[in-house]
Formats: C-alpha cells, sequence, structure tokens
C-alpha cells in the first residue's frame, strides 16, 4: 500500500530529525556534537526523500488535483514545499561545513538554520499526514493507485531500487548506531 509506505517513511524521517535535534541540543551547549552523525543525516535527506519519498507524494497529488481539485488545493503546491526542504537542507549542509572548516558562523546562527529545518520537516510531515494522505485514500481509485504504482515502478531503475533500499537500511541502522554510542559516551 503507497500510503503505508508514504506514512512508514515519514516515521523514518521524525526518527532522523529526533537524532539531529539531540545533537543540535550539544551544540547550543558548546559541546561537540557527533559530526559524523549529522552528515550521515544530511546525506540521508539528500538522497531518500529526493529520490523516493517526494516523487512518490508528487504522483499521488497529482492524482488527487484530478479527482479532488478542492482537497488538493487546501493542501496547496506540494512540489514547492518539497522544494523549500530542499533549500533549507542545503543550507543546513553549508552550516555543518562552515563550522567543521572553522569558517566564522555564529553558533546562533548555526542554531537557527538547523532547528528551522527540523521544525519546518515537522510541520510538513504532518500537514501530509493530516490532510494530504486521507484526502488520497477518500479520493483515489484503485485504477490510480495501480497506475502510481507501476508509474514509480518505472522511474526508479528495478536494477538499483533494491540495492539503493539497502544502502539506506544500512544507513539508517548506522545513524542509529552511532547515534547510541554517542549517547553512552556521554554518560
Amino acid at each position: 500500500m503507497i500510503i503505508e509506505r508514504l506514512s512508514r517513511e515519514h516515521r523514518n524521517i521524525e526518527t532522523l530529525l529526533a537524532v539531529l535535534e539531540r545533537e543540535l541540543e550539544i551544540f547550543d551547549r558548546g559541546d561537540r556534537p557527533d559530526y559524523e552523525v549529522i552528515r550521515a543525516v544530511i546525506s540521508y535527506f539528500e538522497l531518500y526523500p529526493e529520490m523516493y519519498h517526494h516523487p512518490l507524494e508528487e504522483l499521488v497529488f497529482a492524482k488527487l488535483k484530478r479527482r479532488d481539485p478542492a482537497a488538493a488545493a487546501k493542501i496547496g503546491n506540494l512540489t514547492l514545499e518539497h522544494q523549500k526542504g530542499t533549500e533549507r537542507l542545503r543550507r543546513v549542509a553549508q552550516a555543518v561545513d562552515y563550522v567543521l572548516a572553522n569558517r566564522e558562523i555564529l553558533r546562533q546562527n548555526v542554531d537557527k538554520v538547523v532547528r528551522d529545518f527540523i521544525e519546518s520537516e515537522r510541520r510538513h510531515i504532518m500537514m501530509e499526514d493530516r490532510d494530504f494522505f486521507p484526502a488520497a485514500l477518500k479520493a483515489l481509485e484503485p485504477q490510480d493507485w495501480t497506475e502510481i504504482a507501476s508509474a514509480s515502478i518505472n522511474h526508479e531503475d528495478p536494477l538499483f531500487s533494491e540495492a539503493a533500499e539497502e544502502t539506506f537500511d544500512t544507513l539508517r541502522a548506522r545513524i542509529l548506531q552511532l547515534e547510541q554510542e554517542a549517547e553512552a559516551g556521554r554518560h
């Protein structure tokens, strides 16, 4: 089920946002966060939502626009929302690079950029879970879901999709493992 998959991905994203938030709190205290964890989270966001999650959501949204234009209008411009998220992520990556390169950047600016990304992502996910997914489930016909499923398979090379999934599973596990180690090291 497509919506179930998207919802599951939202939960994974929320886990990673919580990890990022915890590292930010360490940074805010003036301690050194685990930059390996932060970098891993950033690269996950650069890859997964961009390549898989957002394109799939946008296929669903395109169908919703045809089936229930009013519901789609209430959700707004999903593609633009996703582009803004990508832009915020780019700012996070840049801020982290600045810190690691010992370039001049104010701590509160780093905090602001990272917090802005976390909060915007959470708001976006909440809106999709609350408004977009239920509207799609209500309005779309079985044939729509079939078409979405086949379109989303077509735009992934089946040769690489499983390997790609494994890469992300490995990365996700690594992020959580790094975070647990970092947690243990802080006590």
